[in-house]
């Protein structure tokens, strides 16, 4: 994937970053979990061993081989566990990532209660994990939580009942940074994209109340949108906001227009039409209505800094929106915003209406999450590193950074030799493309340097002030980034963290220590189901520098067209190609399609990840026959690898919300997208006309 950046908001604290699943053991069985009834208790005390999928790291049993693999691959390679799974009552999905998310999550946990745990020898502990333990104890003190109510609101909602003038208004939201709420527009830190060497401000359009902008317009989520309209009513009632009711329809007036402003997700894809500099002069220009030097002044932002606006129309509607806007509503908008990202810190009743809100009603969630887990979660996402550290010096391996990182070498040199070989690319493009790939950085496990979080003031009695005063933290870190040279070795995830990524603006790849795991790395599996799992995933990372976004970045990690306008136009053909197949695919939900525009860069990244998984496998063995394991082919162990990472099961609610707001495709279209397009699996599985994902030849795409 490629990574939202280096956001301040103090509520990104409270999201839920996992995803929790059982362990399998030895000898392996479909992936299973018993709904949690209402007396059972998870106190996270119990630490499953590290997953293992069968006796050569795959789980055979739960295959469906009454399906033909032409027909679904999906389903023959997955079906059988994926029918048995029983998707946890706190959770909205299940399968190979929640399975090393929850391990990765009940770790921490572990970690974070022996730190905290009352007269323990903590000695050894760095004053960073200390504040991590103190942070986790005061979210696991509910009665204390619960005792102080609403109370801790106070001041914020003091904030936005004293703004009356538009320049107070905009200064409201710009100390949406350093507390909570909204700070109105998206504000981050990041590389200029065509100037890697500096920090630039970035500004995007606003964030809304629902998950798209289709929620508020599309039929098929018309119902999540009357429930959200009761929510905010709730929500300000419980706050004790006046006029609730008034105040929640204004509020929704409001953000129907912000959706309407806003660009679909699928242009906020394009790096070129989200590369709009300006200087705060232009700025304030072209986008009056809001007060900018009140905005820029609140949130800390020097004027004199480059400005890279991303959703520029939008950002401009928006800034002459508010400058219609009555102040009231603004104010009702703000303490809603507050509300709602603050809920998971507050009283009980808080909590519970967020959470039957935006778990069950919007994602089909039936049980809130244990307090332990999302103490972890916001534990995780307010000292991430270091909590990191600590999990990397527990339980990530020298040895399995090791083997990865020949494995990632591995890939490499299979992705040059595709580029080498690459017959719809003319010379000059070719070579460039070999330049940016022997450029590649690639980093495994951890980061090069940890954070030092010196100066984040944590408190035992205050989980609120101690959440916001994470966020500000975090904020003002960033800033800090301005005016200096380009730190390259920043990490955009923890090394607990189940997940990988690409940054076009360094040109490199990042494996966190979490992922490196079964199914996706098992030391003792065999080979082809590695180069399979995790060898497709380093592919896979390695192709998003070459997707529909990362191709537009070069060797340095700038923003500019390094190709001829031949090859750029053919290789739009072969991606518009491609992003039809996917379009194609049915959705078990009529009217829903998966969006070819929005997933075309991680559809890309799938295709180029299996084929090149494929490609290291042959050349690991040296010119040697493939073994039979298990009594499958060396080849058809890779393409099992790869479907075994995949499986998934997802609840309905959150299959369709994904299906308008995710950049990947559905599990099962990453299974079997991949597969028809590749040559060397209809031999391996005597795919042929008739079966349903039989591609001719000629409709078979080819771009890595």
């Amino acid at each position: 994937m490629i990574p939202t950046r280096r956001a301040g908001l103090a509520a990104l604290l409270l999201a839920s970053c996992v995803v929790p699943a059982l362990a399998q053991d030895k000898p392996p069985a479909p992936v299973k979990a018993a709904p949690a009834s209402p007396a059972a208790v998870d106190d996270g005390s119990t630490i499953p061993a590290a997953p293992h999928y069968g006796e050569w790291g795959f789980d055979a049993a739960g295959m469906d081989r009454s399906v033909v693999p032409g027909n679904s691959f999906f389903d023959f390679a997955d079906g059988t566990a994926v029918r048995e799974m029983v998707i946890p009552a706190d959770r909205t999905a299940w399968g190979a990532f929640p399975i090393l998310a929850d391990l990765s999550q009940r770790q921490v946990h572990g970690l974070l209660e022996a730190a905290a745990k009352p007269g323990a020898d903590n000695a050894k502990l760095s004053p960073d994990m200390k504040r991590a333990a103190v942070f986790y104890a005061a979210f696991m003190d509910e009665k204390a939580v619960d005792a102080r109510g609403i109370a801790p609101l106070a001041p914020d909602f003091a904030r936005v009942k004293a703004a009356t003038t538009p320049a107070q208004i905009a200064a409201l939201f710009g100390d949406g940074m350093t507390h909570f709420g909204s700070s109105l527009f998206g504000l981050s830190i990041d590389p200029d994209a065509k100037h890697p060497e500096r920090y630039a401000i970035g500004i995007s359009q606003p964030g809304l109340g629902l998950p798209d902008k289709s929620f508020y317009t599309g039929a098929n989520f018309a119902a999540k949108k009357t429930a959200y309209r009761a929510y905010v009513e709730a929500i300000l009632k419980a706050t004790d906001w006046p006029d609730a009711a008034a105040s929640a329809d204004r509020i929704l007036a409001f953000e129907d227009k912000l959706a309407a402003a806003n660009w679909d997700r699928k242009d906020r894809r394009d790096p070129d039409k989200t590369y709009n500099p300006v200087s705060f002069a232009e700025l304030v220009k072209i986008a009056p209505g809001f007060d900018w030097s009140a905005y820029f002044a609140a949130a800390g932002l020097p004027k004199t800094a480059p400005i890279v606006l991303a959703e520029k129309s939008a950002i401009v509607s928006v800034a002459a929106l508010v400058g219609k806007t009555d102040a009231q509503t603004l104010r009702d908008w703000a303490a809603f915003r507050i509300a709602d990202a603050a809920a998971s810190v507050l009283d009980d009743k808080l909590d519970t209406l967020r959470f039957e809100f935006r778990g069950k009603t919007l994602s089909g969630q039936q049980q809130q999450q244990p307090r332990w887990k999302r103490a972890v979660a916001s534990v995780n996402g307010a000292l991430g590193e270091a909590v990191g550290k600590l999990y990397v010096e527990t339980y990530f391996p020298a040895s399995s950074k090791a083997q990865m990182e020949v494995l990632t070498q591995n890939l490499k040199a299979a992705f040059r030799k595709r580029l080498e070989h690459n017959t719809w690319m003319s010379a000059p493009t070719r070579e460039a493309a070999i330049r940016k790939l022997d450029s590649f950085t690639i980093q495994v496990g951890y980061p090069k340097h940890w954070r030092d979080y010196a100066g984040l003031e944590i408190k035992a009695d205050d989980l609120y002030g101690n959440a916001e005063r994470a966020g500000a933290f975090e904020w003002q870190y960033w800033l800090g980034h301005l005016g200096k040279p380009v730190d390259r070795d920043v990490w955009d995830m923890t090394p607990q963290t189940v997940n990988a990524y690409n940054e076009p603006l360094f040109n490199e790849v990042v494996f966190p220590a979490a992922i490196l795991q079964a199914p996706f790395f098992d030391p003792k599996a065999d080979p082809a189901i590695n180069y399979g799992a995790i060898g497709g995933v380093i592919g896979h990372e390695m192709t998003h520098g070459f997707d529909d976004e990362g191709r537009k970045f070069d060797a340095r990690g700038q923003l500019r067209d390094w190709w001829t306008k031949e090859d750029g136009k053919r290789f739009e053909a072969l991606a518009a190609k491609l992003g039809a197949q996917f379009e194609a695919m049915t959705t078990p939900f009529p009217g829903m399609h998966i969006n070819g525009g929005l997933t075309m860069g991680e559809n890309i990244a799938d295709l180029g990840g299996l084929t090149l998984a494929l490609d290291a496998y042959h050349a690991s063995l040296g010119g040697k026959p493939a073994p039979v394991v298990g009594g499958f082919t060396g080849d058809q162990r890779v393409f099992l690898g790869w479907a075994q990472v995949w499986r998934e099961k997802l609840r309905d609610d959150t299959a369709k919300q994904l299906l308008v707001t995710d950049p990947h495709s559905p599990p099962y279209a990453r299974v079997n997208g991949p597969m028809h397009n590749t040559d060397a699996w209809y031999s391996a599985f005597d795919v042929k006309p008739g079966d349903k994902l039989y591609l001719a030849p000629q409709d078979r795409v080819r771009i890595w």
